[in-house]
């Protein structure tokens, strides 16, 4: 109930109220509350911020089991936030967090053994851990009717918009804000400026009716033969999105017998039109063997192509592809940025992680030793070294700044990218050098 009430909420009131809702869950034992609390107590969500009892529930959690506990234990103890600096703690927190499913422990686990951060380097190891996310997000994504919805433009098709296009650029607003939204009133709004739309003769139009109809939802409840109906006019037209659907339905047998070289002839003709699901689709058909001899040669032929037009499911398979090595020779490295790529595609990072990294900077410990490294193979490179790490260490300065400044007060005025420029450090080093210059010249007077 709390989670609901928060994820409607538009008020501080509103929030309040679900806070109430989790503290009252919480106390009840309510582990999935508890850790809503936690959450809530770091980062000063409801009431006042307790970093020392927000830590006190989190070790509480990770004795119950709590994957999520766990993963915040590891990333306090590993910047030293209200608990010790211990990078050791923190990898033992990481893999517990891992072990119980913490999809953001597996992600930072894969990112440090990838980079050798207070572990050996082993790209295998890191392989591994971003094969469990991967893994679990294109489940849940081919489970979501094996039909991904991605944002397109109404305007892509080869039609003429002429007097249509006022309507077609309201269409496209409409249809971005049902894909963020999905709320009810937007989807009925989508639907009936797609009917208007299609009404014009848009065949985009007529591909996201059949669509929305394919998937269902409150405006236009599930039906394959609506969608196999407007699937049609718009494939009639030669619309690539038309086409894929007809052979979606053909593939899968929804309203029509399953019928894979009907499913093959229309996601070729899709695909000839450049439409990267279509070209998924074929790369899993020849993968698979779907109605079709295997040929993986062919297979990484679709998947590149789709992949180029960043369709994720492609992207991931090609991950499988390399990690594997069918079908092309194996590389752990490519499989891994792939793996990346089809994380970032989805979204999935949240609490202001990116690829595993704890946070949005570049290891400070790491570029420390290495920096330290160039300067000692080479005297040429002290000098650039050396004002290589004065920037660094005024980085390292500003990330603690506005790392605690999260949790208590934002100061926008403290990120010298959006204030000085993106040369900031060459305009810092010019005015040290002025300051030498008069120091020593004072100092000659």
């Amino acid at each position: 109930m709390g989670i609901k009430v928060l994820q409607q909420s538009k008020s501080q009131k509103q929030k309040e109220e679900a806070y109430l809702l989790f503290a009252k869950a919480a106390d009840m034992g309510n582990l999935k509350a508890m850790e809503k609390m936690a959450d809530a107590l770091l980062f000063g969500n409801f009431g006042m911020q307790n970093i020392t009892a927000a830590i006190q529930l989190y070790e509480s959690l990770a004795k119950e089991g709590s994957c999520k506990a766990q993963n915040a234990l590891g990333f306090l103890s590993s910047y030293g936030i209200g608990m010790e600096y211990d990078q050791a703690k923190a990898l033992i927190y990481y893999t517990f967090g891992s072990a119980g499913g913490s999809m953001m422990s597996q992600m930072i686990l894969g990112y440090r053994y990838l980079s050798g951060i207070n572990v050996l380097q082993n790209c295998e190891v890191a392989l591994s851990y971003y094969k469990k996310v991967a893994d679990y997000i294109a489940d849940t994504f081919e489970k979501s009717e094996g039909v991904p919805v991605e944002k397109v433009r109404l305007t892509e098709g080869p039609e003429n918009l002429s007097s249509n296009s006022e309507i077609l650029d309201w269409d496209i607003y409409q249809y971005y804000k049902f894909l963020a939204e999905r709320g009810d009133a937007q989807i009925q709004k989508a639907l009936h400026y797609f009917l208007k739309a299609a009404k014009a003769g848009s065949a985009n139009a007529m591909a996201f009716i059949g669509k929305m109809y394919l998937e269902g939802n409150a405006a236009a409840p599930q039906n394959n033969a609506t969608a196999f109906k407007y699937f049609s006019m718009a494939a009639s037209k030669g619309n690539a999105i038309g086409l894929h659907g007809l052979g979606l339905l053909y593939f899968y047998g929804k309203g029509v017998p399953v019928n894979y070289a009907e499913a093959l002839k229309y996601f070729q003709k899709a695909a000839e039109k450049g439409w990267p699901d279509a070209e998924f689709q074929l790369g899993f058909m020849y993968y698979s063997g779907s109605g079709i001899w295997k040929d993986y040669k062919l297979a990484f032929k679709y998947f590149y192509l789709a992949s180029q037009s960043g369709q994720p499911l492609a992207i991931y398979y090609l991950a499988e592809m390399y990690a594997t090595g069918t079908g092309v020779v194996r590389s752990c490295r490519t499989a891994v940025e792939k793996r990346l790529t089809f994380l970032k595609k989805r979204r999935c990072i949240q609490w202001r992680f990116y690829y595993g990294i704890e946070l949005p900077f570049k290891d400070i410990h790491l570029a420390r030793s290495l920096y330290d490294m160039a300067a000692q193979t080479s005297p040429d490179a002290y000098i650039p070294v050396f004002f290589a790490l004065m920037k660094l260490e005024t980085m390292h300065f500003l990330r603690d700044i506005l790392f605690f400044n999260q949790f208590t007060m934002r100061w926008n005025w403290l990120k010298p990218d959006n204030t000085v420029g993106p040369h900031w450090d060459l305009f810092v080093i010019g005015l040290i050098v002025a300051g030498l210059i008069l120091l020593l010249r004072n100092h000659r007077g």
